[in-house]
């Protein structure tokens, strides 16, 4: 019999993330979701402030006799990244996330878990409802648009916020206390998408690659996890450049901005005998990726499959399209770019290939950058406005946003670490993180505010493996009472 995660200790903050996961999503500005948090605080009482972009403010009055504390903030987002793998059948418009108990972890069936917020929307949400909680006012921030660029803490109102300490939940690692993270911004590319009728007696076959762990573009870009999109590249480009003729009609992989792609599919047209040899440059591929990734992709596969004929792939893109697409995918860069000087074991900047999605009548490739130095965010974009003009393609670099630059002497930070080490026996880890928490906005946008991240030890965040782990719940929301009752 399985154990229902509601059922889990502590089991208010549980509740409150079992409640989250049977929400439907994504919607636009995840009016389910906030409706859900809005409803649950007019439910008790709680004064509920919006801005015009649809970020929310719950306000928590104090504890009994703590009324002149400073108001805390507890900041987390709304919105998840919805990924499933391939042959997962599960509308996020209409369903929500199936959820189960794995040893010490909770899991999702096939899907992204969205523990990434939610579990921290849900411990600011336990807080409020903990009738052992001792607190000053509180604000709980839900942000909208987190996974899709930060755009609701870009276009947070500041009016609708009062306090000027900042607990963010997001941190995605037990035993540590985070102090900064990176900037980022994303490039978008476009090709026309020419094309002309298939070659004379060719039949169409479809490239897969599949079992890639995928994962967080910030998280996990340092652990050098296979990219689908660009692999699918490299096996066409050693089969074009091995003689065989092939007309692609379509690429596709990846689905977010800020997630590794995990699976890729072409849609390629051969004849006969070049089916035979796109098989054995299939195999001769799928042997040097299991070399060069080793233990890292263990599932890794690629494999060739029929398809049948129809109108969608009757006509393939012009050769000079192809190539210009094959060797822009191939050119662009795509792991850690630089390790940090001044933070040891931190990447300091990188770019993730994220989406590649053919389009009747145009190509588009979508990256994503990140660094905690300014300056190289910008260079990295002018590098690949360079690389997509070369390729003959339209580029777009999207605004960035800035980064969160570590102050190790913050009083708040400091208060945490004192209370993590005196509860726990063992002084946390101080961290800056590759990844767009939203401090850096948020900080920009509430002038004199001091911010700290905390959160429970998660596991290939925006990937269907996604995991948190139990028992470091229990231990990240003792640490938030202590912090916050030592605060009032």
């Amino acid at each position: 019999m399985s154990t229902p995660v509601a059922s889990l200790e502590p089991r208010v903050v549980w509740s409150h993330f079992d409640a989250i996961l049977k929400v439907p999503r994504p919607s636009k500005h995840e009016e389910k979701i906030a409706a859900h948090v809005e409803d649950w605080a007019r439910g008790r009482g709680f004064e509920v402030r919006r801005d015009a972009v649809g970020n929310m403010v719950v306000v928590v009055p104090a504890t009994p006799g703590h009324e002149e504390a400073p108001t805390v903030v507890l900041q987390g987002h709304l919105d998840m990244v919805c990924e499933k793998n391939f042959g997962v059948e599960r509308d996020f418009m209409t369903q929500g996330i199936e959820a189960y108990v794995d040893g010490d972890w909770v899991r999702a069936r096939g899907t992204t878990l969205g523990a990434d917020n939610g579990i921290g929307l849900a411990a600011a949400m336990a807080v409020a409802d903990d009738p052992e909680a001792v607190h000053g006012p509180l604000e709980i921030l839900a942000t909208v648009d987190e996974e899709t660029g930060l755009t609701g803490a870009k276009q947070l109102d500041p009016s609708i916020l009062h306090g000027r300490l900042m607990v963010n939940l997001d941190t995605e690692e037990d035993g540590a206390v985070y102090f900064g993270c990176a900037g980022g911004a994303d490039v978008h590319l476009e090709l026309a998408a020419n094309r002309r009728k298939g070659l004379l007696g060719s039949t169409p076959v479809r490239l897969v690659v599949r079992g890639l762990k995928g994962g967080h573009s910030g998280l996990n870009i340092i652990e050098n996890r296979g990219n689908a999109v660009k692999l699918a590249t490299r096996v066409l480009l050693k089969a074009i450049d091995g003689g065989l003729e092939l007309d692609l009609v379509s690429l596709n992989g990846g689905d977010k901005h800020n997630a590794i792609p995990r699976e890729a599919f072409a849609v390629c047209r051969v004849d006969k005998d070049g089916k035979g040899q796109l098989e054995d440059v299939v195999a001769a591929c799928l042997a040097d990726f299991r070399e060069e990734f080793g233990g890292i992709e263990p599932d890794l596969d690629v494999a060739l499959e029929e398809v049948a004929e129809d109108d969608a792939n009757a006509m393939a893109l012009n050769q000079h399209v192809r190539d210009r697409l094959l060797h822009l995918v191939n050119a662009l860069p795509h792991g850690v770019l630089s390790m940090s000087r001044e933070v040891p074991g931190l990447v300091e900047t990188s770019n993730n290939v994220a989406v590649v999605k053919t389009e009747a009548e145009r190509l588009l490739v979508h990256t994503s950058h990140r660094s905690s130095v300014m300056p190289a965010l910008y260079a990295v974009g002018e590098q690949l406005r360079s690389i997509g003009q070369a390729a003959g393609a339209k580029v777009t670099i999207h605004d960035a946003y800035p980064g969160w630059k570590p102050n190790p002497s913050s009083p708040l930070v400091q208060k945490t670490v004192a209370v993590a080490e005196r509860m726990f026996g063992k002084r946390p880890e101080l961290k800056a993180i590759h990844a767009g928490l939203e401090c850096g906005l948020l900080l920009e946008k509430a002038p004199g505010m001091d911010a700290v991240s905390i959160g429970p030890e998660l596991r290939n965040p925006h990937s269907p493996d996604e995991a948190v782990q139990i028992s470091t719940v229990d231990r990240f929301y003792r640490l938030l009472k202590e912090l916050l009752r030592e605060l009032a």
